[in-house]
């Protein structure tokens, strides 16, 4: 999604105004443990602040498919994202090389990192609680009922 900021830098527009819907492509979510992110509603502005510098006020809102980390069906988790600030701020987070010229500015990579900053450890559908949590010769253990190894536990008496 490159943006032209030719108008905007010699000063004929006073923004840019961002109204896109973007979807994933399926190669992109190959390690990230999402199945799909689709429409992803990209809206805000793009300004040049009185120090002559690139400001960004944009809006990511979309929902992200999950696995469920018990049952693993998918999961519709919704995000909203802020992304505020200076290009320069905002390349600085941004480890992905970004299109940066004189005229042009690929926002792609930073809408990319701010939702992969989004994507949560592990989600539990609602239909995961009526869900048989044992079975013959096995239980799941929850963080709660994790217990301490006893030998470890006499060292702690030594300290």
């Amino acid at each position: 999604m490159v943006i032209d900021l030719t108008r905007l830098r010699n000063g004929i527009d006073s923004e840019v105004i961002v109204d896109e819907t973007y979807s994933v492509p399926k190669e992109d979510l190959e390690h990230t443990g999402v199945t799909s992110i689709d429409d992803v509603k990209i809206t805000g502005t793009i300004t040049v602040d009185s120090m002559q510098e690139i400001y960004l006020n944009l809006e990511v809102n979309g929902a992200m498919i999950i696995p469920c980390a018990i049952t693993l069906k998918p999961v519709n988790y919704p995000f909203s994202i802020n992304i505020e600030g200076t290009l320069e701020e905002i390349l600085e987070e941004t480890p992905e090389k970004t299109i940066n010229c004189q005229n042009r500015l690929d926002i792609l990579p930073i809408i990319w990192e701010n939702i992969l900053m989004e994507i949560p450890m592990r989600v539990v559908s609602e239909d995961a609680e009526d869900v048989e949590l044992s079975g013959d010769g096995w239980r799941l253990i929850t963080d709660d009922e994790k217990k301490e190894n006893s030998e470890l536990s006499k060292l702690k008496d030594l300290l």
